[in-house]
């Protein structure tokens, strides 16, 4: 009984895709994968119910997950990776030399950047003068201020890569999209480091989950000279 009704989720899925699917249906066709012979209808409405909806149960850590009645080593592993699959499929995506010439076009390649990334995470997107991607670099991991965020890294960067342009992003993994004081100072003294280089810095995109702010915005700038 169990073969025929996975068989008939796995025909809808593919016949419909996800669309039709309810959050609960997504994880029991998921856990198909990581639980051969059991019943994964049941746990996956434990999982929901546990976490409060499907995409806190992705966000959940794998030691969260591990301690579900039901969920092993293989489960929370195949959970956890839904979203880095997500991420890299996105950067990839991105990475077709489309150029990116504004704010929305640089939030949400952020936003997809971010997937999954569960700790603060400063990136340096690199830019040539028509707007294409040169490459985006992790430059740090952890708390951002003027003293973690290596600026001799930036600069070095940029020059190696012959940028033109550069956007910074960090995020706030369970925050607000609202900068900090560290992330004005930070802010002020990459822009002016970029001036001296001759290396435009268009924005500080700063991301918290599907929402992003510029912190270089003409209405947030009043800090920068």
């Amino acid at each position: 009984m169990h073969k025929d009704h996975r068989m008939r989720v796995k025909n809808r899925f593919l016949s419909e895709g996800l669309d039709s699917f309810e959050p609960h249906n997504v994880l029991e066709m998921l856990l198909f994968y990581a639980i051969p012979q059991k019943d994964t209808n049941d746990l996956a409405h434990l999982l929901i119910n546990r976490f409060g909806s499907l995409t806190k149960v992705f966000d959940a850590s794998y030691e969260e997950l591990v301690t579900v009645p039901g969920i092993k080593e293989h489960a929370a592993t195949l959970i956890k990776m839904i979203p880095a699959l997500a991420r890299m499929y996105y950067i990839e995506k991105n990475q077709t030399g489309e150029a990116l010439t504004n704010v929305e076009a640089w939030g949400n390649y952020f936003v997809n950047r971010y997937i999954g990334i569960e700790v603060e995470t400063v990136f340096l997107l690199l830019l040539d003068n028509k707007f294409n991607i040169i490459e985006c670099v992790k430059i740090h991991e952890g708390s951002v201020n003027s003293s973690a965020v290596s600026i001799r890294k930036l600069v070095m960067t940029s020059c190696l890569k012959n940028a033109s342009m550069a956007v910074i992003a960090h995020n706030h993994p369970s925050g607000l999209a609202i900068p900090s004081p560290d992330d004005l100072a930070t802010t002020y003294e990459i822009f002016r480091t970029f001036q001296v280089i001759e290396v435009q810095m268009l924005a500080h995109i700063l991301v918290a989950g599907d929402k992003y702010v510029n912190i270089l915005d003409p209405q947030a700038r009043s800090y920068l000279p």
